[in-house]
């Protein structure tokens, strides 16, 4: 294809500039050209059909002549710098008219392929005037996106003519993990956690600091009832305590290929980021350290570790770009790496699939290592498909085989877990919706009875 021809072939594709015939006009030339031919049958004169063709064609051009120019239009976008994934977010064009004409209008923003494009908007702005327009869009991968161009098409005055222009409107948009469950946690923490059934103020008796005084609720323990404050307000108040603030924690991220593996919703590395800036806002807010770490074979980013919610931007500023790499996790090296780098007693949370994770024997001679300093905790996302084959009737012989061997690899997950974790160290799998939930609750456990 020639240069020339893809040019043309852009034009058409909105793309490009120059100007194109509308509907209008295509069909006035249809009209015509039965007319003229009937006229024809009848003995029409060619130079009659000749001239009004020309009459037309110039009186067409001549409606092209009463339509806006380029320099006389404006455009602006107004678009949030940082989406979240699967979000609906309002994206807003607004178009001046200096011009004399009235113009109607269509235009294709120059979004990634990866946002949902409900194009081409339409609408029709007066002379010296403006006109506001907005569109919804949904990210749907995370990462970081130029969008550069927005192409409009107009029509002239009488609408037989559609002038196609391309505007440079440059815009840089960053799709980070989906913050709602996040959020969630930080406006009400207390139900967040208990929709799993754990609460905050659960702990050992005896052990933390004071926090505050509060109205007595079913479920406290009697022996922390403040009598003064009782006696005074004249409702039962009890005192809380909370865990000591200041422990570290180290997020470990597995970009491997497991992790890959399609979910309802999103995969499992997703469902694992949302988790980890779940676990890592809430570590934040109660005075801990956080750091984080991701890998597949290698290193692919590295966290130091900062407390304040301040720090909760530098995680997902580094870790928001995180993809799937189609190799097998090195889980051997990045604990070799763990070991130089982080010195302090932490908490290790690990965030990947446990079948993968129970075939690295070297893993666990680096954990029993790793387990005389740190406490290690691991959990990953449960597989429905295997857990629904164990369930499923043996109606054939086919039926029976698969439900036998998901039986097999469940028993088989099941001893080397128990293998692990008389190790020391213990993983657990959760359901991709509670992925974060559980990961909090047993964040929250593991700190208020002073395990670490």
């Amino acid at each position: 294809m020639t240069k020339s021809s893809k040019s043309l072939w852009a034009r058409f594709l909105f793309q490009d500039r120059g100007i194109l015939p509308t509907k209008r006009l295509i069909l006035t030339y249809l009209v015509l050209t039965i007319f003229l031919s009937l006229g024809i049958l009848r003995d029409l004169s060619w130079w009659f059909v000749f001239m009004v063709n020309i009459v037309v064609f110039f009186i067409s051009l001549a409606d092209l002549l009463f339509s806006a120019k380029k320099t006389q239009l404006f455009f602006k976008r107004t678009i949030t710098e940082e989406m979240e994934r699967g979000l609906i977010y309002l994206i807003t064009i607004e178009i001046r008219n200096n011009s004399p004409y009235s113009l109607n209008y269509r235009f294709i923003d120059g979004l990634p392929q990866t946002f949902s494009k409900p194009f081409p908007v339409s609408g029709r702005v007066l002379a010296d005037s403006a006109n506001v327009i907005t569109y919804n869009t949904v990210p749907s991968e995370r990462g970081k996106y130029e969008i550069n161009k927005l192409y409009i098409r107009y029509q002239s005055v009488i609408g037989l003519w559609e002038k196609q222009i391309t505007v440079e409107l440059p815009d840089t948009v960053r799709v980070i993990p989906d913050l709602t469950e996040t959020k969630q946690y930080l406006e009400n923490g207390q139900h967040f956690l208990l929709y799993e059934g754990l609460e905050i103020r659960k702990q050992q008796s005896g052990v933390g600091e004071f926090s505050k005084i509060r109205s007595f609720v079913v479920g406290d323990d009697p022996r922390k009832i403040n009598w003064r404050q009782t006696a005074k307000l004249q409702e039962v108040m009890t005192n809380e305590y909370e865990p000591e603030h200041g422990k570290y924690i180290t997020i470990l991220l597995d970009c491997g290929r497991m992790m890959g593996a399609e979910l309802k919703k999103g995969n499992r590395i997703e469902r694992a980021l949302e988790a980890a800036v779940t676990v890592a806002a809430a570590a934040l807010q109660k005075g801990d350290y956080v750091s984080v770490l991701a890998f597949s074979n290698e290193i692919k980013t590295f966290v130091p570790p900062a407390k304040g919610m301040a720090h909760l931007q530098t995680i997902l500023q580094s870790i928001y770009h995180l993809k799937v790499d189609a190799v097998e996790s090195n889980y051997a090296a990045v604990l070799q790496y763990l070991e130089m780098m982080q010195k302090k007693r932490s908490l290790l949370l690990l965030f990947s699939d446990i079948q993968t994770f129970l075939h690295e024997e070297n893993a666990l001679a680096y954990l029993k290592r790793l387990r005389k300093r740190h406490l290690f905790f691991m959990i990953g996302v449960e597989d429905r498909t295997l857990l629904n084959r164990t369930k499923a009737e043996p109606i054939d012989v086919q039926a029976t085989m698969l439900k036998s061997i998901a039986q097999q690899q469940m028993l088989y997950k099941k001893r080397e877990k128990n293998k692990w974790e008389r190790q020391g160290l213990p993983m657990i799998e959760a359901r991709e919706e509670k992925l974060a939930v559980t990961a909090v609750s047993h964040y929250m456990e593991i700190m208020n009875q002073n395990l670490l």
